[in-house]
């Protein structure tokens, strides 16, 4: 781990979440990025085991993060966080409770990552890093509740269609069978909607 030097990518994302206007917020921003320290996964490599304590919140400078559970020794995707996101086990990181579920590079990754005492204190005392947690985990609450009805009302050929409209980059970036879980669909299942499809 080292302190990272170029910081473009992580703080143009994080401007996304706060109010652009407030010059005051602007300054805060370098401080936020300069908290955060760059780690290195290599593919495969686990952010964090199931059952373990998840150690970091992290945004995805590149490289591509599975959020996965084991279901009768079969691993089901939960979700998929890609280049220019951010992710954690929440619950596990901010409780310092063993994660219920896993998250490992399919790629290589770069990540910013910060440990729970930075998170804390930005969050005790820098006005921008709680208007961006804010502001991302409203968004992150109606993102979910969407999936959620997805999964009920739409079927799995309208899901890969949605996900063909909405994050078309997934569709070149992740492999089939990641996809498959992720969407709740059988990997046969899968191909011939692709197929069907186009």
């Amino acid at each position: 781990m080292k302190t990272p030097n170029d910081n473009t990518a992580f703080l143009n994302y994080l401007r996304h979440f706060i109010n652009d206007s407030d010059i005051h917020l602007e300054t805060q921003l370098s401080e936020i990025a300069n908290r955060f320290m760059v780690l290195t996964l290599k593919r495969n490599q686990l952010l964090v085991d199931e059952n373990q304590v998840c150690p970091y919140f992290c945004y995805v400078e590149s490289g591509i993060l599975q959020h996965a559970i084991l279901v009768e020794a079969e691993e089901k995707t939960t979700y998929l966080a890609l280049r220019n996101s951010v992710t954690s086990s929440l619950n596990s990181f901010l409780n310092k409770i063993p994660s219920r579920k896993s998250i490992k590079a399919l790629v290589d990754c770069q990540l910013w990552v910060a440990d729970l005492e930075t998170f804390k204190d930005l969050q005790s005392n820098n006005e921008a890093f709680q208007q961006f947690y804010h502001n991302l985990i409203e968004r992150q609450i109606m993102l979910i509740d969407d999936y959620r009805i997805d999964l009920l009302t739409l079927t799995p050929e309208e899901r890969y269609k949605k996900l063909l409209a909405t994050e078309p980059k997934l569709l070149q970036e992740v492999p089939l069978h990641y996809l498959a879980s992720f969407l709740g669909i059988s990997n046969r299942h899968m191909s011939r909607i692709r197929k069907s499809i186009g």
